[in-house]
């Protein structure tokens, strides 16, 4: 939690903090790289995380909804299983982004100068501004209008799967 009387210092954060490197930091990482894939690639990873979660949901479904007896409840109740856990992951990578997106478009960054208990305020130099709000208007938050964009599609898939149940 930011302080009650910040000061605003000129002095930079540590570069782990800076919001520069935070976003190139999360731009690498293994987590959050595939976002930034084209679409092909994007959309395998999708495809490759709701089949491994529909791997993990079987099971459980296969409880409530015996593959012989319901096969299409069963499908039903498995995809939406793991839907549910690409949900989960997708809310995770976007949430990632929109702290990154948020910290390079403020003028001024809170950041910890040796722990929790000793935050500071930087105030970005104009220049650095500049080159912060560029990066996130053309680069992270295209990868947000994707994810929203992705949200959007799984609600399409999750309410025909409803319909569809209603009908079974």
């Amino acid at each position: 939690m930011p302080p009650k009387n910040p000061r605003n210092l000129t002095k930079l954060p540590r570069s782990e903090q800076q919001p520069l490197n935070e976003y190139l930091n999360l731009k690498q990482s293994w987590c959050f790289r595939w976002t930034t894939l084209e679409w092909r690639h994007y959309l395998f990873h999708i495809v490759w995380i709701w089949c491994g979660s529909w791997c993990l949901a079987s099971p459980i479904a296969t409880e409530s909804f015996p593959p012989t007896q319901s096969p299409g409840k069963f499908v039903i109740a498995t995809s939406a299983g793991a839907s549910l856990v690409l949900a989960l992951n997708l809310l995770w990578v976007y949430l990632g982004w929109s702290y990154i997106c948020d910290r390079l478009e403020r003028k001024t960054v809170y950041y910890e100068e040796t722990g929790w208990y000793d935050g500071q305020f930087w105030t970005k130099s104009s220049e650095e501004l500049v080159k912060d709000r560029l990066i996130a208007t053309y680069q992270v938050k295209p990868i947000l209008q994707r994810l929203r964009r992705t949200f959007e599609v799984q609600g399409l898939f999750l309410l025909s799967g409803y319909l569809v149940w209603n009908f079974l």
